[in-house]
Parts: C-alpha cells; structure tokens; sequence
C-alpha cells in the first residue's frame, strides 16, 4: 500500500468462535461493511471501479482462530486512531474484535513482504482420533526434530508433493495436556515460503491437529523481533503536524 497520498493505518484484530468459519472474502466484506457503518473517510483506487485502499497481511485457513490478524487501510485525512479498536469493534460481528491500531510510516512495506514468522498454538491428538499423553508427543516431536529432514506432504498445483519443511520450521514447544489433546506451540517461518501448521503436525508423525490459534505474527529486520503494529508506526512529530 502507498502511504503518501493520504493516512495509512494499520489494524490489528482477532477471529474467534464461530466466525472463523467464514472466508477470508468474508472478513474483507465485514470490515468494508464497519469502515461504511462508522464513516470512515477512506481514500479509494482510481479507475471505473473505485476499491477502498485496504489490504490485508498473510491469509488465515477457514477454520483457524487468530489473536493477532492485521490489516492496513489507507484514509483520506488523519483521525484520531486510539479510537477506532471501540468503534470498529462494534461495527463488526462477534469474534472479530480490533485490538490495536497505529498510524503507519508512509511508504511502509506491505504486510505480507514484511512478516517474517508466525506462532501458533495447536490442539493435537492421535492420527486415530485417541489422545495421547503429553509424553508421547514430546517424544514424537523430539525424533522428528532431531532428523536432518522433515518430510510434508502438500497440494501443489491441484497435485500432492512430499517436500522437506525442517528449514521452515523454526519450533515446536510441547505445552501440556489439554482437555482434547496435547498443547503445541509452533514458531514457523513465512520466508521462502511459508506452511500450514496442520501439514508440520502431520509431518511430526501418528498426529493430526484438531484446533489451531495464530497468536502473533512477527517482523524481523536488524535483529529485533516487532510486533507489525511496531514496525513502522507514523512518527508523532508526523501526527501533530498532520492535526
């Protein structure tokens, strides 16, 4: 997204319950819907068909839930952005709640360039459907590791492929039981390439993964790991000015 004809804004939000059943279209038309119920002064695309300047950050899998989604939206004029979390939060339906949003840099770098990793929270069980106890995944988890490879079968161009995922996987933390399974915890990289967390389960061995939560997406430049909401926020001297 290009910052400099207006007041970039990135967004933060969650997706919960029910909803994350609905597409990622879905979210889209929900926010679009909530951007229009508050009046947002969005700037739009030129051409036949104006498009509000919004674009979302990596696609979450119908079916996951996400603490930590994000969208950038361009305005026309600055406003005051503490306040849109209350006021879009509204607007939107149950289990999609804006849980931040900064003023962004013009010319910030696009979400989906900029994310680096993601970390996720996973309910596994037995590929069988039986739980195991946390023990035995830990060992499970620990041989796949410990091999130089780690072999995922994935769709690829309407075909399956057996590829190595160990170089995009950055961790796999086993957290404890948890009343449908075992709790994971996944850091995996987005960079070459970036994979499900279902297909690294998979991978693992004799399990499958019955719940998925995306906890944080991070970016990674000069060795610091910021949270996208800390990445390129607008300089305040900016805002003051702007106002």
């Amino acid at each position: 997204m290009r910052g400099d004809r207006g007041f970039p804004v990135r967004l933060r939000f969650t997706k919960r319950g029910k909803v994350r059943f609905i597409s990622h279209r879905d979210v889209a038309r929900a926010f679009e819907r909530a951007f229009r119920i508050e009046a947002l002064p969005l700037a739009f695309t030129q051409g036949f068909s104006p498009r509000p300047r919004v674009s979302f950050g990596l696609a979450l899998s119908v079916g996951y839930e996400s603490e930590a989604e994000y969208l950038d939206v361009e305005l026309a004029h600055d406003l005051d952005v503490d306040a849109l979390p209350a006021t879009l939060s509204a607007a939107l339906p149950e289990g999609i709640d804006v849980t931040g949003a900064v003023a962004l840099a013009d010319r910030a770098p696009a979400l989906q360039e900029s994310v680096t990793a993601v970390e996720y929270d996973v309910v596994v069980e037995r590929d069988d459907g039986t739980v195991p106890t946390a023990d035995d995944v830990r060992r499970t988890v620990d041989a796949a590791l410990a091999a130089e490879t780690l072999a995922a079968t994935r769709r690829r161009k309407g075909r399956d492929v057996v590829e190595d995922v160990r170089p995009l996987v950055r961790a796999v933390d086993v957290v404890g039981p948890h009343e449908h399974g075992v709790r994971l915890h996944l850091e995996l990289a987005t960079q070459p390439s970036s994979i499900r967390p279902v297909e690294v389960v998979a991978a693992l061995g004799g399990l499958a993964a019955s719940r998925v939560l995306r906890t944080r997406q991070l970016i990674e430049r000069g060795g610091a790991r910021l949270e996208p909401l800390e990445a390129d926020p607008r300089p305040r001297a900016l805002e003051v000015r702007a106002s």
